[in-house]
């Protein structure tokens, strides 16, 4: 697509930034509204389910569309991607109950991959590598401003009207975005000679959804060693063997292994891996702190985290802006993601005395550094490949940092619970010493602990619920049972936080060891080692509209 004018690339880039601005408000503007929907719906234990199914959905369907992209062209992925997704947006605000809430919510997962996937791509298809960092950083941005605006308009809407709404608000969006992408997208003739790897993809889906299950699973649903867990894992082993086969013989590997063969492109996926883990540790865990350990109510606690997103836009637009005119990118890579380290050591450092000013603080340093260093390493991974692999290779970034994310936000699930029950023990065991005979009877002592645990800290109205479910001569021990709880929690987090600081800190030593290929201007085409001759390049575009 890079043979078309300047106007029509930046239309085509727009209709694909109102695409994914859908998508990505739709997906963002849910957080704030569950609390509120699991209530009405009932179901409170298949409550990460409504997280989880649209994970699962989205990240199998974001490297499978990445190929199969390369193959039929973008246009009609884009196109059943945004139908899917409106139609399960439809689909969640009729749900009757949290079953059907989960379905629609994968239906949903599925459209929003395919976006997702998509998205990015487009702007390799459209754009040299000198000028990709420019629009990367702004599709990084759009996606900055819906976690900005949608959460706080989810809250808005479920206290003011009907949750239904949350899924219908933005449906006129999204057929307009569909609207552009039909009639301002070139289509791009299927590329003759070129298979789908069935087997290849299934085996791969197969192993996805194993390795999610079992790190969403881990250490929340079921203890690490459980026979659920292991048999995940062992199952996963056993899919990645057999996918590992069916990609050495087929004639066009879904995820070509011999991709791996460049070390940009395997170090920037493993550094996207790493920096996955860090960022969601951030980004999931600094809420506890805000709500749990400063008593800071969900509504603030939103604008507390509102700094780490906008100053994540601003830095990476600006570090968009500076590779495309400089064609460097590894001194942005190592300064983002040493600012990024910086900012997670700041987080460790927290504790009881810091205030709301400080959380901001910080976060606007993580904020930073992510935004340098985010859009940096989808591009190194397109600057190393052919045009032909663009789609798979950009997918394939993706699922590193999604997979990085997952498996990072379950590790951090388990030094959480782990730290924040080690420490507790030694809070109430001090407690006890010093207290003396001071201390409640038994059955008092059973009432305490009933109505005291950790996730009441998150909801301040079942606080006071509980607090006034207790005689009232418990009133002053439930105060500073809650006072040890935040003190626990507050030891806890600090080592979420600092795990974090370490995946990072080790992305930033990878970069040191990442060839800085200079950003070409025009995008890189198979040698002939790589192909039989012309026949399978790229047909040309037949522009429509």
């Amino acid at each position: 697509m890079q043979h078309l004018d300047r106007r029509k690339k930046l239309t085509i880039l727009g209709a694909m930034m109102a695409a994914m601005l859908f998508a990505a408000l739709n997906q963002t503007i849910v957080g704030t509204a569950l609390p509120k929907i699991v209530a009405d719906l009932g179901g409170m234990e298949y409550y990460s389910w409504i997280f989880t199914v649209y994970m699962l959905a989205a990240t199998v369907t974001t490297v499978l569309v990445g190929k199969l992209s390369d193959i039929y062209g973008r246009k009609p992925f884009v196109v059943i991607g945004i139908a899917v997704f409106i139609i399960g947006s439809f689909l969640c605000g009729l749900a009757q109950d949290i079953i059907q809430l989960i379905l629609y919510r994968g239906i949903q997962g599925l459209g929003g991959g395919v976006i997702m996937a998509t998205a990015f791509t487009v702007v390799g298809d459209l754009f040299a590598p000198r000028e990709r960092g420019r629009w990367q950083g702004a599709m990084a941005a759009t996606f900055g401003l819906a976690s900005v605006f949608g959460p706080t308009l989810g809250g808005y809407i479920v206290d003011h009207t009907d949750w239904h709404w949350i899924f219908w608000v933005f449906l006129p969006f999204g057929f307009v975005a569909l609207a552009l992408i039909l009639f301002l997208f070139p289509s791009v003739a299927k590329r003759e000679g070129e298979s789908v790897d069935y087997a290849g993809s299934a085996w791969l889906t197969i192993l996805i959804v194993q390795l999610l299950l079992a790190f969403s699973w881990a250490g929340e649903k079921y203890a690490w060693s459980s026979p659920v867990i292991i048999g995940l894992f062992v199952g996963s082993a056993i899919s990645l063997a057999l996918f590992l086969w069916a990609e050495k013989a087929a004639r066009n590997p879904v995820l070509p292994l011999g991709l791996f063969r460049d070390s940009v492109f395997t170090l920037s996926n493993i550094i996207g891996f790493l920096m996955g883990a860090g960022m969601f540790g951030a980004i999931m865990y600094m809420p506890y702190f805000v709500q749990g350990v400063l008593g800071t109510s969900a509504t603030i606690s939103g604008y507390v985290m509102m700094p780490l997103t906008l100053s994540m836009v601003v830095a990476s637009s600006l570090s968009g802006q500076l590779i495309s005119r400089t064609g460097k990118y590894k001194v942005l890579a190592l300064v983002g993601l040493l600012i990024m380290v910086a900012g997670m050591l700041l987080l460790y450092t927290m504790d009881r005395s810091s205030t709301n000013w400080t959380a901001i603080w910080f976060n606007m340093v993580v904020g930073i550094g992510l935004g340098i260093a985010f859009p940096i390493f989808t591009l190194t991974v397109q600057n190393a490949v052919p045009d032909r692999e663009l789609g798979v290779a950009t997918s394939s970034a993706q699922l590193f940092r999604q997979l990085g994310g997952t498996i990072g936000v379950s590790i951090m699930g388990t030094i959480l619970t782990n730290r924040m029950n080690t420490r507790m023990a030694e809070l109430m065991a001090a407690s006890s010493e010093g207290a003396g005979s001071a201390m409640p009877s038994e059955a008092a002592g059973e009432s305490l602990a009933e109505v005291a645990n950790p996730q009441i800290l998150m909801d301040p109205d079942k606080m006071a619920a509980a607090r006034q479910s207790l005689a009232p001569e418990l009133h002053g021990l439930f105060e500073q049972m809650v006072e040890l709880l935040r003190e626990a929690m507050s030891y806890a987090l600090s080592g979420v936080f600092l795990f974090g600081a370490v995946l990072v800190a080790l992305a930033f030593v990878l970069t040191f060891l990442l060839k800085e290929i200079p950003l070409r201007t025009a995008n890189k085409q198979p040698s002939s080692s790589e192909e039989d001759g012309d026949k399978q390049l790229r047909p040309p575009l037949k522009t429509e509209g």
